[in-house]
C-alpha cells in the first residue's frame, strides 16, 4: 500500500495542491467535450445538419479543449515559476474563439448551420471555458473581470450583426456573463490559492536556511570575539619578547611564558565556543520542536517529564529531537507528531512518532541508509546508546533512541576529541 500510494504521499503540500489543481483543469476538457459534442451528434438529424457541418463543429470542439488545455498547463506552470507567461498562446485561444463564433454565425445565417440551439450553445459554452482558460493568465482581479466581459461581447457581437436579434444576443451575452464569471472566479481562485500556497512552501524552506544561517554567524560571531581579542595580545607579547631578546633582557622569556599561557587559554575558549555549538541541550530541543512544528501546521504533543540526566545524555537525546523534528518537516505530509521521553531503572528512551509518513526517509526503505539517521547513530552510539527508525503502521513513522543512564567512560573522552577537532 505505501507502494501505490507512493507517487502522492512523496510530494509536498505545494505539489498535492498542483497535482490536484493541475487535473482538475485537465478533466474540464473531456468535460466540454462531453457536453458539447453531444449537440450536433444527437441533433442532427432533426435539425437537419448536414455531415460536414457535424464534423466542422466537432472539430472545432476538440481544436478548443486542445486549446484550453494547453493553456491551463502552461499558466499552472507560470504561477509554479517554471515558464513565462503564455501571452502568445492566450491570444490564440482569444482569436481562435471569436473567429469561430463569427464562422458559426454566418454560417447559421446562410442556412449551412440551420439548429439554432446547437449554434448558441457551442458558442456559449466555447466562450465559457474561453474565458476560464484566459482568467489563468491573469493576475489582478480587474483584468479578470475584462476578461470575462470581453469574451461575452465577442460571442454576442456576431449574433447581433448578423441580424438575428438584440434579443438572441443579449440572451448570448447574459449566458456568457453568468457562465463564464463562475467558472472565471473559480479558476481565479485556484490560480491564487496554488500561488499562495508555493509561496508559504518557500517560505518555510527560507525560514530553515535563514536558521542555519544565524547559527553560523552566531558561531562565527563567538569565534571571533575569542580569538580576535586573544590573538592580538598574543602577536604583541611576541613582537615584545623578540625586541627584548634582542637586547639580551630575560624579561623575554617572561614574556614568552605569558604568550604560552594565553594560547593555552585561547585553546580552552574555542573548545568552550565549540562545545557549545555541537551540544544540544534536550529541553531547549524539545521547545524548539514544538515552536517550529506548531509554525508549520503540524500539531506536536510533547510528553517529557523534567528529568535529572547527564549532560552527555542530554546532548544526544537533543539531538535526536533535533534531527527527527527536521525529517518530520522536510519529509512526508505530517500533521500529528508526538515526542515522548520515558527513563527506566538503566536507560532513557525517546520516541519521536508523525502520521503522513512518506518513503522517503532512508531508514524507512530497505537498502537505504538516511545520512541524518545515520549521524544520530553515530552521536547514540558514542555514549552506548542505540536508534530504531521505521514504519509503526503503513502511514505512520517512528523513531526510538535508548540511551543508557551509566554512560561509558570513553564516551566522555569521545566527545572530548571530537571537540578539539
Amino acid at each position: 500500500m505505501p507502494t501505490m500510494t507512493g507517487w502522492w504521499s512523496r510530494r509536498s503540500v505545494a505539489g498535492k495542491v498542483e497535482l490536484y489543481t493541475r487535473w482538475t483543469f485537465h478533466l474540464m476538457a473531456p468535460v466540454e467535450l462531453i457536453a458539447l459534442g453531444g449537440l450536433p451528434l444527437n441533433r442532427g438529424e432533426d435539425s437537419e445538419l448536414g455531415t460536414a457541418g457535424v464534423i466542422g463543429l466537432l472539430l472545432w470542439i476538440v481544436i478548443h479543449c486542445g486549446l484550453c488545455v494547453t493553456l491551463a498547463s502552461r499558466a499552472f506552470d507560470h504561477t509554479s515559476g517554471t515558464r513565462p507567461r503564455p501571452v502568445r498562446l492566450a491570444v490564440v485561444l482569444a482569436a481562435a474563439t471569436a473567429t469561430a463564433d463569427f464562422a458559426i454565425v454566418g454560417l447559421w445565417t446562410g442556412g449551412a448551420l440551420p439548429d439554432a440551439s446547437v449554434n448558441a450553445g457551442v458558442i456559449v459554452v466555447t466562450s465559457i471555458f474561453t474565458a476560464g482558460a484566459l482568467v489563468l493568465c491573469l493576475d489582478r482581479v480587474r483584468e479578470m473581470a475584462g476578461a470575462v466581459l470581453a469574451t461575452a461581447v465577442a460571442a454576442a457581437l456576431p449574433v447581433a450583426v448578423f441580424g438575428h436579434g438584440l434579443a438572441v444576443a443579449a440572451v448570448t451575452l447574459a449566458g456568457v456573463l453568468i457562465g463564464g464569471g463562475g467558472y472565471a472566479a473559480a479558476c481565479g481562485f485556484s490560480s491564487w490559492l496554488l500561488g499562495v500556497v508555493q509561496e508559504l512552501e518557500r517560505s518555510r524552506d527560507l525560514k530553515a536556511r535563514l536558521a542555519v544561517a544565524e547559527e553560523r554567524l552566531r558561531f562565527g560571531r563567538d569565534l571571533h570575539d575569542v580569538m580576535g581579542r586573544n590573538l592580538s595580545v598574543i602577536a604583541l607579547k611576541s613582537e615584545l619578547a623578540v625586541q627584548l631578546a634582542r637586547r639580551g633582557r630575560p624579561e623575554s622569556v617572561d614574556q614568552m611564558v605569558e604568550v604560552q599561557r594565553i594560547a593555552q587559554e585561547s585553546q580552552r575558549e574555542v573548545r568552550e565556543v565549540v562545545r557549545g555549538y555541537r551540544e544540544a541541550d534536550l529541553r531547549v530541543e524539545l521547545e524548539g520542536a514544538r515552536g517550529v512544528l506548531d509554525a508549520a501546521g503540524i500539531d506536536c504533543a510533547v510528553d517529557a517529564p523534567s528529568l535529572d540526566l547527564p549532560d552527555p545524555v542530554q546532548s544526544a537525546l537533543g539531538w535526536v529531537v533535533r534531527e527527527t523534528t527536521t525529517n518530520v518537516l522536510r519529509h512526508g505530509d505530517a500533521r500529528r507528531c508526538a515526542i515522548t521521553l520515558r527513563r527506566t531503572p538503566d536507560a532513557v528512551l525517546l520516541t519521536v512518532e508523525n502520521d503522513g509518513a512518506a518513503v522517503r526517509d532512508g531508514a524507512a526503505a530497505p537498502g537505504r541508509t538516511g545520512s541524518g539517521l545515520t549521524g544520530l547513530r553515530e552521536r547514540l552510539g558514542a555514549v552506548g546508546g542505540t536508534l530504531e527508525a521505521g514504519f509503526a503502521d503503513p502511514q505512520s513513522f517512528r523513531v526510538t533512541a535508548r540511551v543508557p543512564l551509566a554512560v561509558p567512560e570513553s564516551a566522555g573522552t569521545r566527545q572530548e576529541k571530537e571537540t578539539v577537532a
